[in-house]
């Protein structure tokens, strides 16, 4: 059974950083594809940045160099390490994963088939 499980969130001043992770398990992390997204109240869910099978990664022009992705295939995890917070990345974000053979270098959310619940992120000005 895949399941991703998202945490690391919380409340930071602007400029600050966070780093959030995500648990996966039912697949391997190492040779998918993991996808950042996130939410905020009002607004549409957007990509923030992917980490292909392949190892590369694609950016939201939003994101201007502030954010990092890894993972860390022996405990199985993707990382979003966020650096720089602005009030304006206040949201909930979510991690998502491309498992197949077949897989997308997309920051569309309709190509990810498993999602995590979730973990909110506050930025104070």
């Amino acid at each position: 059974q895949v399941r991703l499980v998202e945490s690391g969130g919380g409340s930071v001043q602007a400029g600050g950083s966070l780093r959030l992770s995500c648990a996966a398990s039912g697949f391997t992390v190492g040779t998918s594809s993991m996808g950042w997204f996130r939410q905020a109240p009002g607004k549409e869910r957007e990509g923030i940045g992917m980490i292909g099978a392949d190892g590369r990664r694609k950016w939201a022009d939003f994101v201007q160099g502030r954010f990092s992705i890894f993972r860390d295939n022996a405990k199985n995890t993707a990382y979003l390490e966020m650096n720089s917070l602005k009030p304006e990345d206040t949201a909930m974000y979510y991690c998502a994963a491309q498992i197949g053979r077949t897989w997308y270098f997309s920051l569309e959310a309709s190509r990810y088939e498993f999602w995590g619940q979730g973990t909110q992120v506050t930025v104070s000005s």
